[in-house]
């Protein structure tokens, strides 16, 4: 099992979510996160003065799968959350242990 944890813009959710749910994806974990990475930030104008906002929001989305479906999950995110532009984001992929649905007590593979 994997755990996959993207970090894209936030108005990709919806193009990811349907991009995911496409490939039979039944369940993920959405988070509003802040962050930069290599553009540092930028800078506003607000009522007249110029000041740096360093911290970006980005939306974290989580995604317990199983390792077959790992490479269509990752293909997924990253057609439906590209622009093309700087902070398109990142994809992250973890080893899972462990899972255990709480309502039934399934392990593994079958509490996905």
């Amino acid at each position: 099992m994997k755990l996959v944890a993207a970090i894209i813009k936030p108005f990709k959710l919806d193009d990811v979510r349907e991009a995911l749910s496409d490939i039979g994806v039944t369940g993920i974990t959405v988070a509003e996160v802040k962050g930069f990475g290599r553009q540092k930030g930028h800078t506003e104008l607000y009522r007249g003065a110029e000041y740096v906002v360093d911290f970006l929001p980005k939306i974290k989305i989580d995604i317990a799968i199983d390792d077959a479906q790992l490479d269509s999950v990752i293909e997924a995110i990253s057609v439906a959350a590209k622009t093309g532009k700087i902070g398109d984001g990142k994809i992250f992929v973890y080893d899972l242990l462990q899972s255990i649905r709480i309502r039934t007590g399934e392990m593994g593979s079958e509490a996905l």
